[in-house]
């Protein structure tokens, strides 16, 4: 069984940083993708960023150049470092993990059978 969990959140200003971890305890279970997510309220969870077993990463345009998914794996963490956050960049921010990926769109969650509990972000203008 898969289990991640996120901590990091917290209330920040507009153009501040801050720092998402996602521990991973996954036993011998072979993880092909991890995201990043998020959910605002009276939004649809988006996605945010993406990182292959490979190496190779993906974002959400709202996002680029700002936010980096890293994982370090000797610690089995998944990190995001969010700069210049916008109040917009408020939500719950959620660590998933997937051992198979099907979707062409490569921010889709929809083939992530783990998923965390959430930690909260809010940025104040």
């Amino acid at each position: 069984q898969v289990q991640l969990v996120e901590s990091g959140g917290g209330s920040v200003q507009a153009g501040g940083s801050l720092r998402l971890s996602c521990a991973i305890s996954a036993g011998t279970v072979r993880l092909y993708v991890m995201g990043w997510f998020r959910r605002a309220p009276g939004k649809e969870r988006e996605g945010v960023a993406r990182l292959d077993s490979d190496g190779s990463t993906a974002y959400a345009d709202s996002v680029k150049g700002r936010f980096t998914i890293t994982k370090d794996n000797a610690k089995n963490t998944l990190y995001l470092q969010m700069n210049s956050l916008k109040p917009e960049d408020s939500a719950m921010y959620y660590c998933a993990a997937a051992i198979h990926y099907y979707s062409d769109n490569l921010l889709s969650g929809a083939d992530y059978a783990f998923w965390g509990q959430g930690t909260q972000v809010t940025v104040s203008s």
